[in-house]
């Protein structure tokens, strides 16, 4: 039934009970002393110990301290010659599950170890079952993250506080890209961006749960655990454990690592959820619903850092007559080339956007007015010199007006910086057009047209 080490230095003592326990089913090992007992049990596995309270070189206190420190879940039953209360409360205080007095009756030692054993049994149930409580908790938030940086340090901290892992690295697939570091935790910095590469590397093709061997770390064992979803791999857990780990660290890896691929996925369709909701259809610049967005934001930002930024309002001339002319498939066609070009001519954190119809916002990150003026003039020459829909055998010629309007030394709130961008491209309109204006206070207010949304996201000017 149970493997039962039982410590005693009487002969006779052990050989009894030992033929008490015996005759119950339970595997006995009998030893004579402390320093066998503590042999003993680092040679092999016991579900627990009997041990008198007198023993050579030390007691059974000693025994019963030695197995709750290194022998967790090991139950210890106490037995004395010494028919006094306080052995008895210190044993029970110290952990023993029993505490008998000798002689002791067959059945009195039978029982004692046989109500060890049940209690033994129920708290690893209770702790089995509140580490899986723990870990469904674990996994329900990880799934629900939908943030990327709060998504890495949730589960690199579960999988090395639950899955008891010295060190945990975290790839995500980047699309066509490969894989790329999304999480690292308990690594010494000093080999992080080497081992990193070689994990990369390594796990580019792997599709499988496995161990890692060759690794230049200094950790033992190094696990690999793939994050999937269906037949696609999402991104791949390495686990680092520097010892021996508890039997259900697979277990518990596994799950953690799957809720981390649903939230991976859940992520995928925020994404993508997000890209319909701020994205221009036609020509997959950000639209005017993005813009307030981060306009909001770059305001507020400019204000606690006394950084500026501009915007560059453009609008085509003469878009209507190409419509006219060539119909509204290669107007559609000409706006997405635009969208192109004028993407070419900014740094990849400025802010394209459609504002509507043949209109585009360009808001430019960190730049002053003298600034803003160069780049609107560098798109208005692209833009007079670029041949569109050159491949369709078209080669059309068009310009743009562009107004330049900075924050904060034109306009310190949203509305007006963008109703001043306007303002000075509508200059440019009314005059010579292929022009760009600089926002002042004393320019023309918009036509009531204008000021009433009149060239929406589907309107055309002239």
């Amino acid at each position: 039934m149970a493997r039962i080490l039982l410590v005693d230095d009487e002969k006779i003592a052990r050989t009894l009970y030992g033929d008490y326990l015996t005759a119950v089913g339970h595997a006995v090992t009998a030893v004579g002393s402390l320093q066998d007992a503590r042999e003993a049990l680092a040679g092999d596995r016991f579900d627990a110990v009997v041990t008198d309270l007198i023993l050579p070189g030390g007691d059974g206190m000693e025994v019963l301290r030695h197995v709750r420190e290194r022998h967790p879940g090991v139950e210890v039953v106490v037995i004395t010659g010494l028919e006094k209360v306080d052995p008895a409360v210190r044993a029970i205080k110290s952990g023993a599950a029993e505490y008998l007095v000798k002689p002791v009756a067959p059945e009195a030692l039978q029982h004692a170890v046989r109500r060890a054993l049940t209690t033994r049994d129920l708290l690893q149930e209770n702790a089995s079952l509140r580490r899986h409580v723990a870990m469904l908790e674990a996994g329900q938030r990880i799934a629900t993250t939908l943030e990327r940086e709060k998504l890495a340090s949730a589960t690199t901290s579960a999988l090395e506080s639950m899955a008891c892992a010295s060190a945990v690295v975290l790839l995500e697939r980047d699309g066509d890209k490969g894989l790329r570091l999304q999480g690292v935790r308990g690594l010494p910095p000093r080999h992080e961006p080497e081992l990193v590469a070689t994990l990369v590397e390594r796990l580019s093709n792997a599709r499988a749960p496995r161990e890692l061997e060759g690794l230049d770390a200094a950790f033992p064992r190094v696990l690999s655990i793939p994050a999937v979803e269906g037949t696609t791999v999402l991104g791949h857990a390495v686990l680092f454990f520097d010892g021996a780990e508890p039997e259900w660290t697979g277990e518990t890896a596994g799950y953690l690592v799957r809720n981390w691929a649903l939230a991976l996925r859940n992520l995928g369709r925020f994404a993508a959820v997000e890209d319909l909701a701020y994205v221009d259809d036609l020509t997959r610049l950000f639209n005017t619903r993005y813009l307030h967005l981060v306009l909001d934001r770059e305001v507020q930002d400019s204000v606690q850092t006394q950084r500026p930024f501009s915007l560059l309002f453009l609008d085509l001339d003469h878009f209507k007559s190409i419509n006219d002319t060539h119909g509204h498939l290669v107007g559609s066609r000409l706006l997405v080339e635009t969208a192109r070009v004028v993407k070419g001519c900014v740094r990849d954190h400025d802010v394209v956007a459609r504002y509507g119809g043949d209109e585009y916002v360009v808001l430019l990150r960190n730049t002053d007015s003298g600034g803003a003026l160069k780049v609107a003039e560098r798109i208005r020459r692209t833009m007079e010199t670029h041949l569109f829909l050159a491949r369709e055998g078209l080669s059309l010629k068009l310009s743009t007006c562009i107004g330049v309007a900075s924050f904060p030394e034109h306009a310190r709130d949203k509305a007006t910086l963008l109703d001043l961008a306007d303002r000075a491209m509508y200059r440019g309109k009314r005059g010579s057009r292929n022009v760009v204006y600089m926002a002042a206070l004393d320019l023309e207010p918009l036509p009531a047209e204008r000021r009433q949304g009149g060239s929406g996201p589907g309107g055309s000017s002239t």
